[in-house]
Protein backbone atom coordinates (compact mmCIF):
# COMPACT_ATOMS: atom_id res chain seq x y z
CA UNK A 1 0.00 0.00 0.00
CA UNK A 2 1.40 3.67 -1.30
CA UNK A 3 1.28 6.63 1.30
CA UNK A 4 0.69 9.36 -0.15
CA UNK A 5 2.42 12.19 2.04
CA UNK A 6 2.05 16.14 2.02
CA UNK A 7 4.20 18.16 0.67
CA UNK A 8 5.53 20.68 3.25
CA UNK A 9 6.67 23.51 0.69
CA UNK A 10 2.95 23.66 -0.36
CA UNK A 11 1.45 23.62 3.08
CA UNK A 12 3.62 26.72 4.14
CA UNK A 13 2.99 28.51 0.81
CA UNK A 14 -0.53 28.69 1.77
CA UNK A 15 -1.78 32.58 2.54
CA UNK A 16 -1.38 32.91 7.08
CA UNK A 17 -3.90 35.35 7.92
CA UNK A 18 -3.52 34.72 11.27
CA UNK A 19 -7.37 34.05 12.02
CA UNK A 20 -8.02 36.93 10.37
CA UNK A 21 -10.51 35.14 8.02
CA UNK A 22 -14.18 36.82 8.20
CA UNK A 23 -16.23 39.42 8.56
CA UNK A 24 -14.89 43.13 9.63
CA UNK A 25 -18.07 45.78 10.28
CA UNK A 26 -16.66 49.01 9.02
CA UNK A 27 -18.29 52.24 9.61
CA UNK A 28 -17.35 54.23 6.58
CA UNK A 29 -16.93 58.26 6.32
CA UNK A 30 -17.72 60.48 3.50
CA UNK A 31 -15.60 61.41 1.35
CA UNK A 32 -13.97 57.93 0.51
CA UNK A 33 -14.56 54.93 -2.04
CA UNK A 34 -15.38 51.67 -0.70
CA UNK A 35 -12.04 49.92 -2.77
CA UNK A 36 -10.23 53.45 -0.55
CA UNK A 37 -11.12 51.41 2.67
CA UNK A 38 -10.45 47.89 1.63
CA UNK A 39 -6.67 49.56 0.37
CA UNK A 40 -6.12 51.28 3.87
CA UNK A 41 -7.14 47.97 5.79
CA UNK A 42 -5.12 45.49 3.45
CA UNK A 43 -1.97 48.20 3.98
CA UNK A 44 -2.07 48.79 7.64
CA UNK A 45 -2.60 45.48 8.70
CA UNK A 46 -0.51 43.43 6.53
CA UNK A 47 -3.16 41.30 5.21
CA UNK A 48 -3.31 40.05 1.59
CA UNK A 49 -6.90 38.92 1.06
CA UNK A 50 -9.12 42.20 1.69
CA UNK A 51 -12.54 42.77 -0.17
CA UNK A 52 -16.07 44.16 0.51
CA UNK A 53 -19.66 42.96 0.62
CA UNK A 54 -21.29 46.02 -0.82
CA UNK A 55 -20.21 49.38 -2.51
CA UNK A 56 -21.06 52.72 -0.85
CA UNK A 57 -21.02 56.00 -3.09
CA UNK A 58 -18.06 58.01 -1.65
CA UNK A 59 -19.98 60.69 0.17
CA UNK A 60 -22.36 58.08 1.58
CA UNK A 61 -21.50 56.93 5.40
CA UNK A 62 -22.24 53.99 7.27
CA UNK A 63 -22.03 49.99 7.22
CA UNK A 64 -19.47 48.58 5.03
CA UNK A 65 -18.55 45.15 5.40
CA UNK A 66 -14.96 43.66 5.05
CA UNK A 67 -14.09 40.47 3.79
CA UNK A 68 -10.94 39.23 5.07
CA UNK A 69 -8.46 35.69 4.14
CA UNK A 70 -11.38 33.42 3.43
CA UNK A 71 -13.95 35.50 3.99
CA UNK A 72 -13.38 36.81 0.70
CA UNK A 73 -15.03 33.82 -0.38
CA UNK A 74 -18.73 35.10 0.77
CA UNK A 75 -18.81 38.35 -1.47
CA UNK A 76 -21.77 36.74 -3.24
CA UNK A 77 -23.42 35.45 -0.50
CA UNK A 78 -22.73 38.66 1.36
CA UNK A 79 -23.34 41.32 -1.09
CA UNK A 80 -27.01 39.62 -2.19
CA UNK A 81 -28.42 41.08 1.75
CA UNK A 82 -30.94 43.31 1.56
CA UNK A 83 -29.89 46.49 2.84
CA UNK A 84 -31.61 49.78 4.81
CA UNK A 85 -30.16 53.19 4.60
CA UNK A 86 -31.25 56.70 6.15
CA UNK A 87 -30.77 59.67 4.41
CA UNK A 88 -31.71 63.12 3.22
CA UNK A 89 -34.05 63.76 0.02
CA UNK A 90 -33.17 67.95 -1.26
CA UNK A 91 -36.80 69.17 -3.18
CA UNK A 92 -36.26 71.63 -5.44
CA UNK A 93 -32.66 70.94 -7.01
CA UNK A 94 -32.31 68.12 -9.89
CA UNK A 95 -28.81 67.09 -10.51
CA UNK A 96 -26.93 65.42 -13.35
CA UNK A 97 -25.68 62.87 -11.09
CA UNK A 98 -28.68 62.94 -9.21
CA UNK A 99 -27.41 63.75 -5.54
CA UNK A 100 -25.81 67.17 -4.46
CA UNK A 101 -21.75 65.72 -6.09
CA UNK A 102 -23.33 66.25 -9.52
CA UNK A 103 -23.74 69.85 -11.50
CA UNK A 104 -27.24 71.54 -10.99
CA UNK A 105 -29.16 71.10 -14.21
CA UNK A 106 -32.83 72.65 -12.84
CA UNK A 107 -34.24 74.48 -9.75
CA UNK A 108 -37.87 75.21 -9.24
CA UNK A 109 -40.06 76.27 -6.50
CA UNK A 110 -40.77 73.43 -3.78
CA UNK A 111 -42.73 75.58 -1.17
CA UNK A 112 -46.01 73.85 -1.74
CA UNK A 113 -44.90 70.25 -1.79
CA UNK A 114 -46.69 68.58 1.27
CA UNK A 115 -45.63 65.54 3.26
CA UNK A 116 -48.56 64.41 2.80
CA UNK A 117 -47.85 64.24 -0.80
CA UNK A 118 -43.99 62.59 -0.12
CA UNK A 119 -45.15 59.54 1.73
CA UNK A 120 -47.58 59.11 -1.21
CA UNK A 121 -44.69 59.37 -4.03
CA UNK A 122 -42.77 56.78 -1.45
CA UNK A 123 -45.58 54.68 -0.53
CA UNK A 124 -45.48 54.50 -4.85
CA UNK A 125 -42.41 53.14 -5.33
CA UNK A 126 -42.45 50.08 -2.71
CA UNK A 127 -42.67 46.71 -4.19
CA UNK A 128 -41.75 45.21 -7.00
CA UNK A 129 -40.26 48.14 -9.50
CA UNK A 130 -38.20 48.46 -12.59
CA UNK A 131 -35.26 51.03 -12.00
CA UNK A 132 -32.74 52.15 -14.87
CA UNK A 133 -29.49 52.94 -12.96
CA UNK A 134 -28.44 56.40 -13.66
CA UNK A 135 -25.60 57.39 -16.08
CA UNK A 136 -23.27 58.20 -13.09
CA UNK A 137 -22.60 54.57 -11.87
CA UNK A 138 -20.11 51.62 -12.10
CA UNK A 139 -22.14 49.56 -13.94
CA UNK A 140 -20.21 48.96 -17.47
CA UNK A 141 -21.30 49.20 -20.49
CA UNK A 142 -19.03 47.27 -23.65
CA UNK A 143 -16.48 47.04 -20.58
CA UNK A 144 -16.27 50.87 -19.49
CA UNK A 145 -17.96 52.10 -16.26
CA UNK A 146 -20.54 54.60 -17.16
CA UNK A 147 -19.53 57.33 -15.24
CA UNK A 148 -16.63 57.45 -16.95
CA UNK A 149 -18.54 58.02 -20.26
CA UNK A 150 -20.71 60.41 -17.98
CA UNK A 151 -17.63 62.13 -17.28
CA UNK A 152 -17.50 63.19 -21.26
CA UNK A 153 -20.87 64.19 -21.68
CA UNK A 154 -21.51 60.36 -23.31
CA UNK A 155 -25.25 59.26 -22.44
CA UNK A 156 -25.71 55.71 -23.15
CA UNK A 157 -29.17 53.33 -23.20
CA UNK A 158 -29.49 51.36 -19.86
CA UNK A 159 -31.35 48.55 -19.60
CA UNK A 160 -33.66 48.52 -16.55
CA UNK A 161 -33.43 46.47 -13.84
CA UNK A 162 -35.76 44.54 -11.17
CA UNK A 163 -35.47 45.98 -8.00
CA UNK A 164 -37.52 45.42 -4.98
CA UNK A 165 -38.16 47.71 -1.81
CA UNK A 166 -39.53 46.41 1.44
CA UNK A 167 -40.57 49.80 2.81
CA UNK A 168 -39.93 53.47 2.13
CA UNK A 169 -40.89 55.61 4.96
CA UNK A 170 -40.84 59.44 5.43
CA UNK A 171 -39.50 60.15 8.84
CA UNK A 172 -39.39 64.33 9.05
CA UNK A 173 -40.11 66.85 6.67
CA UNK A 174 -38.75 70.30 6.98
CA UNK A 175 -38.59 71.55 4.19
CA UNK A 176 -36.92 71.57 1.39
CA UNK A 177 -35.36 68.60 3.07
CA UNK A 178 -37.15 65.07 3.80
CA UNK A 179 -35.46 62.76 6.27
CA UNK A 180 -36.26 59.38 5.17
CA UNK A 181 -35.51 55.38 5.72
CA UNK A 182 -35.75 52.99 3.05
CA UNK A 183 -35.17 48.92 2.86
CA UNK A 184 -34.46 47.25 -0.53
CA UNK A 185 -32.67 44.66 -2.12
CA UNK A 186 -29.33 45.25 -3.10
CA UNK A 187 -28.65 47.37 -6.55
CA UNK A 188 -30.89 49.75 -5.76
CA UNK A 189 -29.74 52.98 -6.40
CA UNK A 190 -31.31 54.93 -3.66
CA UNK A 191 -30.58 58.47 -6.01
CA UNK A 192 -32.50 57.59 -8.21
CA UNK A 193 -35.65 56.76 -5.85
CA UNK A 194 -34.93 60.33 -4.86
CA UNK A 195 -34.69 61.77 -8.49
CA UNK A 196 -37.91 60.19 -9.61
CA UNK A 197 -39.95 61.66 -6.44
CA UNK A 198 -39.04 64.79 -7.35
CA UNK A 199 -40.08 64.45 -11.03
CA UNK A 200 -43.34 62.82 -9.73
CA UNK A 201 -43.71 66.08 -7.52
CA UNK A 202 -42.89 68.46 -10.39
CA UNK A 203 -39.86 70.22 -8.13
CA UNK A 204 -36.96 67.90 -8.98
CA UNK A 205 -35.49 65.89 -6.47
CA UNK A 206 -31.92 64.80 -5.58
CA UNK A 207 -30.29 62.79 -2.76
CA UNK A 208 -28.43 65.10 0.07
CA UNK A 209 -26.78 62.49 2.61
CA UNK A 210 -27.08 58.93 2.51
CA UNK A 211 -26.00 56.30 5.55
CA UNK A 212 -26.42 52.14 5.15
CA UNK A 213 -27.81 51.36 8.46
CA UNK A 214 -27.97 47.81 8.07
CA UNK A 215 -26.43 44.92 5.70
CA UNK A 216 -28.12 41.23 6.18
CA UNK A 217 -28.72 40.71 9.75
CA UNK A 218 -25.16 43.24 10.39
CA UNK A 219 -25.93 46.61 11.94
CA UNK A 220 -24.06 49.61 11.88
CA UNK A 221 -24.23 49.52 15.73
CA UNK A 222 -21.63 47.12 15.71
CA UNK A 223 -19.13 48.87 13.39
CA UNK A 224 -16.04 50.70 14.36
CA UNK A 225 -15.13 54.08 12.67
CA UNK A 226 -11.55 53.84 10.01
CA UNK A 227 -10.00 56.17 12.52
CA UNK A 228 -10.66 53.60 15.42
CA UNK A 229 -9.44 50.72 13.62
CA UNK A 230 -6.65 53.07 12.72
CA UNK A 231 -5.37 52.95 16.31
CA UNK A 232 -5.41 49.08 17.16
CA UNK A 233 -2.47 46.31 16.73
CA UNK A 234 -3.58 43.38 14.04
CA UNK A 235 -3.67 41.00 17.35
CA UNK A 236 -6.80 43.54 18.75
CA UNK A 237 -8.23 43.42 15.44
CA UNK A 238 -8.63 39.66 14.99
CA UNK A 239 -10.95 40.03 18.36
CA UNK A 240 -13.47 41.97 16.21
CA UNK A 241 -13.52 40.07 13.05
CA UNK A 242 -16.89 37.44 12.79
CA UNK A 243 -15.20 34.17 11.84
CA UNK A 244 -15.28 33.01 8.13
CA UNK A 245 -18.24 30.29 9.21
CA UNK A 246 -20.15 32.05 11.50
CA UNK A 247 -20.81 34.95 8.89
CA UNK A 248 -21.77 31.68 6.17
CA UNK A 249 -24.33 30.36 8.83
CA UNK A 250 -25.51 33.68 9.53
CA UNK A 251 -25.74 34.95 5.75
CA UNK A 252 -27.42 31.15 5.18
CA UNK A 253 -30.20 31.77 7.93
CA UNK A 254 -31.27 34.75 5.58
CA UNK A 255 -31.85 32.62 2.43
Amino acid sequence: MTTTRKNPTAMNNRPDTGGLDGLLLVDKPAGITSHDVVHIIRRHFGIKKVGHGGTLDPAATGLLLILLGRGTRLSSQVMSSNKTYEGIMRLGITTDSQDMDGEVTREADCSAITAEQIAAEMQKLTGDIMQTPPMVSAIKKNGVPLYKLARKGVTVEREPRLIHVFNFSLLDFSPPRAQFRIKCTKGTYVRTLCHDIGEALGCGACLEALRRTQSGSYRVERARTLDDLMQISRADLESLVIPFLQVKQDEQILC
